[in-house]
């Protein structure tokens, strides 16, 4: 089915070291990755903002430190990921550049997407990369991570960054043309799925033993699977396409068999549920009815609209904002802790650095991350 990427305004592109690089030489494939920025160049121009979660590292760093043709051990898995990292921005960097583009390196880990004043930091960077018109490039940091909090492979990472970023579009290139009833490889029955609405159990069972591994790269279609339960719940389509070849914008939008699976929400209402479904509120602010009335017309909270600060809260965690009889009246992420916080209500904004010697922005908490509640 072909899919039409004007559709999207906010598009992540995970890339496996089977596409980057080549499986027996582990040198880059570079006419590949030229003309994949190439398109997204393209379609930047059209309005698409891009984000690349990139694999292959470990890969061009074997090359580098000659270690081809072993296994490797978790420090030489970090060894090579040390070595080719460079490598590996500073070709997305120059491919880019072609086009008038910058590559900028985002190592994440686990921890990143799951803690939340570490997620709040990772989203904040991501922005304005976004806003200053460059590609960032993610990878998972595998300099540091080990067995037991690394992801293992890119794609759950690529999902959770397009939740972080409030993406409405992921595309897994693969080295597979998307999912299917069971491994096309191993059974020639096999039937091929174009689009799935539901991830219900049957359809992770199809994941099951089709593993998409080669010489290089370590995911599998159950990875997949995992991912796109992650994005389509944050508001994010996945879709699933063969990479190999070159131009797989145009050939997706020309018709190409690829698996969609549909979002069963929007990123901004998947974001708002998890503000005030998900997080128990660690603190309470009180502000006036200047406060108020920015915040019903879509404002962020200002300190200078706060009057009263209860509790004691971290940067990230989600805190009540409630009127002056108490009631609640929205929730949402505090880009100050607590301590911090209380020197600064009732301040002006352009007030916050000389009260606290740093800023991390002008309100209290952005507009971004707060939610009204339905009965104000």
């Amino acid at each position: 089915m072909s899919k039409d990427l004007d559709t999207y305004r906010r598009l992540v592109i995970k890339i496996g070291s089977a596409l980057l690089v080549e499986p027996e030489t582990y040198a880059l494939r570079q006419t590949w990755l030229t003309d994949l920025c190439s398109e997204i160049s393209n379609r930047h121009k059209k309005g698409l903002e891009t984000l690349v979660v990139s694999s292959g590292a470990i890969a061009l760093g074997r090359a580098r430190l000659g270690l081809i043709g072993k296994r490797l051990s978790l420090p030489e898995k970090q060894a090579c990921a040390a070595a080719g990292q460079s490598h590996l921005t500073q070709a997305y960097d120059q491919a880019l550049a072609q086009f008038g583009l910058h590559a900028a390196q985002a190592l994440l880990t686990l921890t990143d997407t799951e803690d939340r004043r570490h997620w709040l930091n990772a989203r904040s960077t991501l922005e304005t990369l976004l806003s200053l018109n460059t590609v960032p490039v993610i990878n998972e940091n595998d300099t540091v991570a080990t067995d037991e909090i690394r992801y293992g492979d890119n794609d759950r990472l690529a999902a959770r960054t397009a939740q972080m970023v409030g993406a409405d579009g992921l595309l897994l290139l693969s080295d597979i043309d998307g999912l299917y009833t069971s491994d096309p490889r191993t059974n020639k029955t096999a039937r091929h799925l174009p689009q799935i609405d539901s991830l219900t159990p049957d359809i992770f069972a199809m994941g099951t033993g089709a593993n998409t591994n080669r010489a290089v790269g370590t995911g599998g279609m159950a990875t997949k699977l995992a991912a796109a339960q992650i994005a389509t719940q944050a508001g994010c389509d996945m879709i699933i396409m063969d990479g190999g070849a070159p131009s797989p914008f145009s050939r997706l939008e020309n018709g190409e068999r690829s698996t969609l699976f549909s979002a069963t929400t929007n990123p901004k209402n998947a974001r708002a549920q998890w503000i005030i479904g998900s997080l128990k509120p660690k603190g309470r602010l009180q502000v006036d009815d200047g406060a108020i009335k920015a915040l019903k017309n879509g404002k962020s909270l200002l300190a200078a609209g706060v009057t009263q600060l209860k509790g004691s809260f971290s940067k990230g965690d989600a805190v009540a904002i409630c009127d002056r009889e108490g009631g609640e009246i929205a929730r949402g992420l505090s880009n100050y802790d607590s301590r911090n916080a209380l020197q600064i209500i009732g301040q002006k904004s352009d007030k916050i650095e000389d009260i606290l010697g740093y800023t991390n922005g002008p309100a209290l908490i952005h507009r971004d991350n707060l939610v009204m509640l339905s009965n104000v």
